[in-house]
């Protein structure tokens, strides 16, 4: 009578670690509503870090397989929302392992130490009077010039909003190499953005 008494607005209103023990224990429409959840940001995530949105489509199913399966090693210590990233991150590498591949833009290592970046001539600056939409496009853009292993984690930690813990976590790095990982790709963006036109980074 119990779980007869959580009904579908019921599971909707169930934290994730309920639903993982609602699913473990039978119920499908447990795993249906984390599905709902987060197919979406998954979905997104993968996508910005392949660039192509039928493999992002593909490896998010694959994703939402993998967790199903693997929903009784799910360790209550860790969010279910870092858990579930870290399996994407891994779907999403051995996809570009699998189909080779490589950065929309190379980043090479000088004799120096420095990194360079080569990217693209960059295109007019936009006019003073376009909206946030179209500035949004041209971050984007940019963020989509940085080599895999660097995008990755600027979209973690500015479109997902995960801390530096959680990134660690997802990544499987170091969390001093996190750190440092994002402030080189903060500053291949204002590079980027200064040769693109923009100034005042």
């Amino acid at each position: 009578m119990a779980t007869r008494a959580i009904s579908i607005e019921g599971i909707k209103g169930l934290t994730d670690g309920e639903l993982i023990i609602s699913t473990i224990g039978g119920r499908s429409d447990g795993f249906e509503e984390l599905v709902h959840r987060y197919q979406r940001q998954i979905t997104s995530y993968v996508f910005r870090m392949l660039g192509d949105y039928d493999s992002a489509l593909d490896v998010t199913q694959e994703v939402f397989i993998k967790v199903y399966n693997s929903l009784s090693k799910y360790s209550a210590e860790y969010k279910f929302s870092t858990w579930l990233y870290r399996i994407a991150h891994n779907a999403a590498i051995d996809h570009m392992r699998r189909n080779s591949i490589t950065p929309q833009s190379i980043e090479t290592e000088n004799a120096d130490g420095t990194y360079q970046i080569q990217i693209e001539s960059g295109r007019p600056s936009p006019e003073k009077d376009h909206e946030v939409r179209e500035w949004r496009t041209e971050i984007d853009a940019v963020v989509n010039c940085l080599p895999p292993a660097y995008r990755d984690l600027i979209l973690l930690r500015h479109s997902r909003d995960l801390s530096y813990d959680e990134i660690a976590d997802v990544t499987g790095l170091p969390l001093g190499t996190v750190k440092n990982r994002l402030f080189r790709a903060r500053e291949m963006m204002r590079t980027i953005f200064i040769e693109r036109g923009f100034t005042g980074f």
